[in-house]
C-alpha cells in the first residue's frame, strides 16, 4: 500500500543519512503542490523520482522498489558501482550463496557494451546481488566460454543468457532477471497477485482449472514445459477455479463451468485477452498459441452473450456482442 512504501521509504532515508549524507531525500503531498504535479507529469501514486546533480530535469524514475533495503541498494547502484567486482571463485560463490537469487556476469573482457548493459540492468534490479568477473579462472570454474549472464537460485545455476554486443537491451535483460522472482508456473492468490503485477511484463498467460481435475498434473506439467520457452516474454499463471475467492477473475475473463480447463491471453496495457483456439492443454497447442501471440496472429477474445431467438422481433433489434458488427456495420 501506498502507506506501507511511504515507510520503507523514510526508513531507507534514515539508514543512508549516516551512509551516504549528500543523498537529500524529500517528500511532496501532490495534492496541494498541483504545479509540481503537472511539471513531472505525475500520474500514479506514490512516485519516486532521483534528481543527480541539482538539476530538474531529466530525473529518474525508481520504479517496482517496495522494500527499504531494495531502496537503498537502488540509490547505491546509482551513484557507484551498481555491480561487485569479482576476482576469485570464492568470491563468486560467496555472492552466490549470500541470497536466494543472484546474477553474475562471465565476460572475457571488461570494456565491452555487453558489460554496459549488463551493469545498466543491474541498477534497475535492486532486489538481487549482481556481480561479473573477466577472471579466465572463475570463467572455466562455471565451464563459461563465451560473455554470458547466469542466474542462480539458491545457488544453483538456473538460466545462461549469452550476450553479445548490440544484441540484448536493458529492458528484456531486466524483465526476464525479475521473472526469476515468480516460479515457473505461478498459482494466482492475493499475496502472489502483487508478485505477478511487480514484474514488468505485460503479458500474462492464465491456466484455468480445477486442481482435483484428474487430469491435472499432466495439464499442469505441460503448462510447465511450455513456460521455460517464454520466460521473460510472457508470464504463466494458474488460477485454481476451486478457490471461490478467484470468483472476480473468472468474471473478468467471462469462464463458465462447461469451459475448464481453459487458457487466456491478457496484454495489460491494453486489457486485450485471446483465446487459446485449441481445446487441448498440450505443449504443442500452448507453444503455438503464445507464438502467435507475441507474432501478433493471435485473434482478439471479445466476450459474447448467445444471439436471443427474438433479437429481430421487435422495432428497436437487440444487439450482443456475436451480431453486433454484422447488423451494424
Amino acid at each position: 500500500s501506498p502507506q506501507n512504501l511511504s515507510e520503507e521509504f523514510a526508513e531507507a532515508a534514515r539508514q543512508l543519512k549516516k551512509e551516504a549524507p549528500r543523498i537529500q531525500f524529500g517528500k511532496i503531498d501532490v495534492t496541494h503542490q498541483h504545479d509540481l504535479r503537472k511539471e513531472f507529469n505525475i500520474r500514479e501514486f506514490p512516485t519516486v523520482k532521483f534528481f543527480v546533480d541539482g538539476s530538474k530535469e531529466d530525473p529518474i524514475d525508481c520504479k517496482g522498489v517496495r522494500q527499504a533495503s531494495a531502496f537503498i541498494t537502488w540509490v547505491k547502484r546509482r551513484i557507484g558501482p551498481s555491480t561487485v567486482l569479482i576476482n576469485s571463485t570464492d568470491e563468486a560463490e560467496a555472492i552466490i550463496n549470500a541470497d536466494d537469487l543472484a546474477v553474475i556476469g562471465f565476460f572475457k573482457e571488461l570494456h565491452t557494451d555487453s558489460v554496459e548493459v549488463f551493469c545498466e540492468t543491474a541498477r534497475d534490479v535492486p532486489e538481487m546481488p549482481f556481480g561479473m568477473t573477466a577472471s579466465e579462472d572463475v570463467r572455466a570454474n562455471y565451464g563459461i566460454q563465451k560473455n554470458t549472464l547466469v542466474v542462480f537460485k539458491k545457488g544453483k545455476p538456473v538460466h545462461n543468457e549469452v550476450l553479445e554486443d548490440g544484441r540484448q537491451n536493458k529492458l528484456d535483460l531486466t524483465r526476464l532477471i525479475k521473472t526469476f522472482s515468480l516460479d515457473l508456473v505461478t498459482e494466482y492468490n492475493l499475496e502472489t497477485s502483487v508478485k505477478i503485477f511487480d514484474v514488468p511484463v505485460e503479458n500474462h498467460i492464465l491456466l484455468f482449472t480445477p486442481m482435483n481435475l484428474e487430469t491435472f498434473s499432466a495439464i499442469y506439467e505441460n503448462y510447465k514445459s511450455a513456460a521455460v520457452e517464454f520466460r521473460g516474454k510472457i508470464i504463466f499463471v494458474l488460477v485454481n477455479t476451486n478457490e471461490t475467492r478467484n470468483g472476480r477473475v473468472f468474471e473478468y475473463f467471462r469462464i463458465r463451468e462447461v469451459d475448464i480447463p481453459a487458457v487466456r491471453i491478457l496484454n495489460l496495457t491494453s486489457n486485450a485477452k485471446y483465446k487459446m483456439p485449441a481445446d487441448e492443454v498440450t505443449v504443442e497447442n500452448l507453444k503455438e498459441f503464445c507464438q502467435s501471440y507475441l507474432n501478433g496472429k493471435a485473434k482478439l477474445h471479445l466476450s459474447s452473450e448467445e444471439i436471443p431467438e427474438d433479437w429481430d422481433k421487435m422495432p428497436v433489434k437487440v444487439l450482443v456482442g456475436k451480431n453486433f458488427n454484422r447488423i451494424v456495420f
